[in-house]
């Protein structure tokens, strides 16, 4: 499949998963079909979001940097998704697995660090820039919940994704996203 002009806009080279717009695509959100895809995750419990993000990535950094049953250096990819469920402490911290090793993902040796697989989901998706802070993601989430639920849309309401696409040493232009599943 082709990448949309989007998506390598977005991803800035780097690799990121497969979606397909869907027939809504307006001004506040759009809606993608994802692909199924594996994922280098890691639950951080008990902190502060901006923590559990900051711990969470280094985590799956040392895993795409060798700390992995083959001790492989795995490229980096966007984006790097933190699930936030109401009213939870802990907070999923996720890389997705590049396609080159989505059939065999090496399997990380931190015993926190492990592979899942997402299954291929509808996901609303509200973009915006800047330095995105937890209460920025829990802004622009509460905006697409109301905006979904003005407009009658049926989705997951007690869980969302943040997902970041730039490093903190890209001072303009940046892009974040939050994500509700549809049902």
């Amino acid at each position: 499949m082709i990448k949309s002009f989007k998506q390598t806009f977005l991803s800035l080279e780097l690799q990121s998963p497969r979606w397909t717009s869907a027939e809504i695509a307006v001004q506040d959100y759009e809606l993608r079909h994802y692909e199924t895809a594996k994922w280098a995750s890691t639950v951080i419990k008990g902190e502060t979001q901006k923590e559990a993000l900051r711990q969470g990535f280094w985590k799956l950094f040392y895993y795409i940097q060798g700390k992995n049953e083959k001790e492989l250096k795995i490229e980096m990819t966007v984006p790097v998704t933190c699930l936030v469920k109401s009213g939870c402490t802990d907070f999923k911290i996720s890389f997705f697995v590049p396609f080159e090793h989505q059939d065999s993902p090496p399997q990380p040796t931190d015993p926190e660090v492990f592979i899942e697989e997402r299954k291929g989901e509808a996901i609303f998706v509200r973009s915006f820039g800047g330095f995105a802070s937890p209460e920025k993601y829990a802004e622009e989430a509460q905006a697409l919940a109301r905006i979904l639920k003005n407009v009658g849309q049926s989705f997951h309401e007690d869980f969302y994704y943040t997902a970041g696409y730039d490093s903190p040493f890209k001072l303009f232009n940046r892009h974040n996203e939050v994500w509700y599943f549809k049902k």
